[in-house]
């Protein structure tokens, strides 16, 4: 097939190993645009592949499809993304991995010291919480969260 024909959906499926319901769903999002030939078939640019690869390694990072397609919107649809245009996005979501690496560290840190005591009311304990003094804060573990216990 010439390039400029573009890829059909089940290229890309077997390009990206994504699932053709899948891609479908994600033009549903906006994620891809692909366009229609004088058949009425989906087809894809080549840039598309790596579009849908993105998509497969943010979420595997936790991030939304909301979150992922507010950063793809920002790339080119006419072209192949540039290492500039990655770099952009990967400051981007670099502070928000950092943060989440803080929480999984400090959860791995802490929580240890609670699992299988049953009590939750040593001294000790990161969830130490008399009279339930952090539900003014919010819901959850709010110690394990960030919340100190001396904070007002």
């Amino acid at each position: 097939m010439a390039v400029s024909e573009g890829l059909s959906i089940g290229d890309m499926a077997a390009r990206t190993g994504l699932a053709v319901s899948a891609i479908r769903y994600y033009e549903d999002e906006g994620l891809v645009a692909p366009w229609r030939n004088d058949a009425g078939r989906r087809r894809f640019q080549r840039a598309d592949i790596r579009r849908l690869s993105f998509i497969m390694v943010a979420q595997q990072f936790g991030f939304t499809l909301a979150q992922i397609k507010v950063e793809l919107d920002k790339l080119p649809r006419h072209r192949a993304p540039s290492k500039a245009d990655w770099a952009r996005i990967s400051a981007a979501f670099r502070d928000d991995l950092n943060i989440r690496i803080a929480r999984l560290e400090k959860l791995r840190d802490t929580l240890d010291g609670c699992i299988g005591c049953g009590c939750l009311s040593l001294e000790a304990c990161a969830l130490y919480n008399p009279a339930d003094r952090a539900a003014t804060r919010g819901t959850g573990p709010r110690y394990l969260m960030g919340d100190r216990p001396d904070q007002a």
